[in-house]
Formats: C-alpha cells, sequence, structure tokens
C-alpha cells in the first residue's frame, strides 16, 4: 500500500511521522515523506528520503534565564506572508503526494487541506495529536489565512465550495492515556476513532552518547537541561552560567543540550557538560532528573526513563499542558522560562529532587507504552484504515 506522510514543525513534530514511516517501509509498504526543508538531513539519517514541505519555519526567539528582556514579537506582515506562503504550499505538495495513495497522514495544522486531499482523491485521512485537542485552534488572521487555503485549495482541486461529509479521520493520539486520565471516561466509538497508541519515537542515536555515557559513569548523576531542538537562547552564556549555579549549589553535575544555541561564551565549570544532542532514550535513564521545555516527545522520554522532570516551558500551547501533566502525575514541576531566577530554579530543582518524586516517576515509568509497542500499534491502525477502505472501493 501507499502511504503520504507530511508534517510542519520542529523535530518534535517531523520524528512521529519517520518512527511510523519507517514501519510501514519495513512491513513492505511504500511511503511518502513531506517535511520542512531544514528536516531534509534529519530524515535521511534515519534512512528516510522526504521532499520539503512548505518553507522552513521561522526561528523562535528565546529568552535567557536572568535575562530581564522580553522575546521580540515577529512583525504581523512577516506573519501573514509565511503562513500564505507555507499554507499554499503545503496544498500542492499534499495534491500531487497523494496521487494514487490509499492514505494521507498529516499533524492537525495541515488536516483541513489533507481532508480536500482526501476528499479528491476518495482515500482515508489519519491525523497525528501529539495532546488531546481536536481542530487546531485557528482563529482571527491565523483562521482566515487558513480558510482561504484550503478554499483556493478546493476551487484547484475542481470540489465544490462546501465540503462535504466523509467519513470521520482516524485521529491517532501519540501519548499515553495515563497523563490524561479524564480521558478514559470517553466512549469505545470515541476510543475506536481517536486510539490512544503513546509517544512516537525513532530513539536516534546522537554522537555524543558514548562520551555522556563515559562522563556520567565517572561521577554522580547529573540532571539533563535541553530546551528543545528550535530554541536558539539569545544569551547561552548566561543560561549556562545560572544552571551551573544552580546545581553548584545543589551539590549535582549539569549536563546540558545545547541544540542550536551557542554556548561558546560560557566558561566551563567541573560540574557541567554540553553537547550538542543526546539520544533521550539512553542518556535520560542515566540522569538524577530532566529539565525542559515541555515538548510532548521530551516529556514522554522522561516519563518513559522514571526520573523526575522540571519543564520551563515557553510556548502557550502544548507546553503549559504538558508542565501540568507532570504536576498532575507528581512526577515534578513547571513554570514559564520566562519567570524562572536563580532562586526559582533551585527552588525547583531541590523540590524535584527527593526520594518520594523518584519513586513515583519509577512508578509512572512502569505505566507507559513501550516506544516499540506505539509505533507499531500506529501502523497497525494505518494499515488497517487504508485496506478498509480500499476493499470498500
Amino acid at each position: 500500500m501507499k502511504f503520504v506522510l507530511a508534517g510542519y514543525g520542529s523535530r518534535g513534530d517531523v520524528e512521529p511521522l519517520a518512527a511510523v514511516g519507517r514501519e510501514l517501509l519495513r512491513r513492505g509498504n511504500e511511503v511518502r515523506l513531506a517535511v520542512p526543508p531544514y528536516m531534509l538531513a534529519f530524515m535521511e539519517s534515519a534512512g528516510l528520503s522526504a521532499v520539503g514541505f512548505g518553507p522552513d519555519p521561522p526561528q523562535p526567539r528565546r529568552q535567557s534565564l536572568n535575562s530581564a528582556s522580553q522575546s521580540p514579537i515577529m512583525a504581523m506582515n512577516e506573519v501573514v506572508n509565511h503562513l500564505t506562503r507555507a499554507w499554499s504550499e503545503w496544498g500542492t505538495t499534499l495534491a500531487e503526494l497523494a496521487r494514487d495513495a490509499d492514505l494521507v497522514m498529516t499533524g492537525k495544522g495541515e488536516q483541513g487541506l489533507a481532508a480536500n486531499v482526501a476528499e479528491h482523491y476518495g482515500i482515508p485521512q489519519a491525523i497525528v495529536h501529539f495532546f488531546p485537542g481536536g481542530k487546531p485552534n485557528l482563529e482571527g488572521l491565523i483562521g482566515t489565512i487558513a480558510k482561504d487555503a484550503e478554499a483556493a485549495q478546493r476551487c484547484s482541486l475542481g470540489l465544490p465550495e462546501e465540503t462535504g461529509a466523509p467519513p470521520d479521520p482516524l485521529e491517532i493520539q501519540a501519548y499515553d492515556l495515563i497523563c490524561f486520565p479524564a480521558l478514559a471516561t470517553e466512549s469505545p466509538d470515541d476510543h475506536a476513532r481517536r486510539p490512544v497508541v503513546g509517544a512516537l519515537t525513532l530513539e536516534q542515536p546522537a554522537d555524543a552518547d558514548d562520551e555522556v555515557l563515559s562522563w556520567i559513569a565517572d561521577g554522580t548523576p547529573p540532571i539533563y537541561f535541553g530546551f528543545g531542538g528550535n530554541a536558539r537562547l539569545p544569551y547561552p552564556a548566561a543560561t549556562a552560567a545560572a544552571i551551573s549555579e544552580a546545581c553548584a549549589h545543589l551539590g549535582e553535575r549539569a549536563l546540558i543540550c545545547s541544540g542550536p544555541s551557542d554556548f561558546r561564551g560560557f566558561q566551563r565549570f567541573d560540574n557541567v557538560k554540553i553537547v550538542p544532542a543526546v539520544n533521550h532514550s539512553v542518556v535520560f535513564p542515566a540522569c538524577r532528573a530532566v529539565v525542559h521545555h515541555g515538548g510532548a516527545g521530551t516529556t514522554a522520554a522522561g516519563l518513559r526513563a522514571g526520573v523526575p522532570t522540571l519543564v520551563l516551558w515557553f510556548e502557550l500551547e502544548d507546553q503549559p499542558l504538558w508542565a501540568g501533566a507532570v504536576e498532575a502525575l507528581k512526577v515534578g514541576t513547571g513554570r514559564a522560562f520566562s519567570a524562572s531566577t536563580d532562586e526559582s530554579l533551585v527552588a525547583d530543582l531541590r523540590s524535584i529532587l527527593t526520594p518520594e518524586c523518584a519513586a513515583r516517576a519509577g512508578e509512572v515509568a512502569a505505566q507507559m507504552t513501550k516506544p516499540a509497542d506505539s509505533v507499531a500499534r500506529t501502523a497497525d491502525l494505518l494499515e488497517e484504515t487504508a485496506r478498509f477502505a480500499r476493499d470498500d472501493r
């Protein structure tokens, strides 16, 4: 069978598609992948080929610990121009890739365009969600851009102005039910249409893994700090210094994952090691705790590793939601990165570095879905959906 998988955003948005795509390929299917251009090399490193999906996302501007300045807001005309181009290119790429395909799957931001393509070709649609929620919250100017793009796409595909009433799409919930227990009360029909499969990850090795594990083995387990693959901190040296000071105050070591940020101005200390990237599934279990931005994939990796978590979130969508889930599970705490200070960082770390928090983290880890099981279940669902639709045609 032939599957189209397309996603936009950071590595956290793209890696789940790569994990599922690789499993579908292993089973003998044809997989057509589309990701932002800057993620093409990552896909290649995972043994996958892909095409560009829209323009590269604009780099977010982050705030440093101890920085009083606020993150600059992108000029509105830049937002409009970027989103207008992105939605137009997404629609074109999806229509090209889905020709003679059996199923198209995207993230929820692109689901309107994918629905048009699925309707045009008469194939099923799947959507992957990284946290609970239905359609994307597209309001105001952004909503207008999306609706205009979807209307233009319908016209180009020869579809009527108003969409028909296609079958409900398959909505893959790529997280664990333990993180959002209220969802357990949903009806069996809801669970069938919105199956919860667990986080979808590649568990891809990183160049620094062996070096990091050797450094960890030479001392006490460190606290991991990382702020996402898209985080370019404007004051990385100051952030690293604040982390080093907080950990020294607590008698801890710090492992900092720099991502795209430049930490060369940081005066190195014995209690700190900085590396570009690590394999979360390998390194997190060897750490005493993890501190991160609250991305869905990173949060799941921390929960699966069975270590306490501190979420210092940036965004106003899913990151605070994951911080809340961590707190509700009693495996850690969270706060806005911009509200973190030297004093609060020490206090937050002290609050999670307790035997009780560590024990609870271990209990939660035992209930998390294993990565291989999450990927296999998702591939099963996609194959079943595509096969059923093909047999029905």
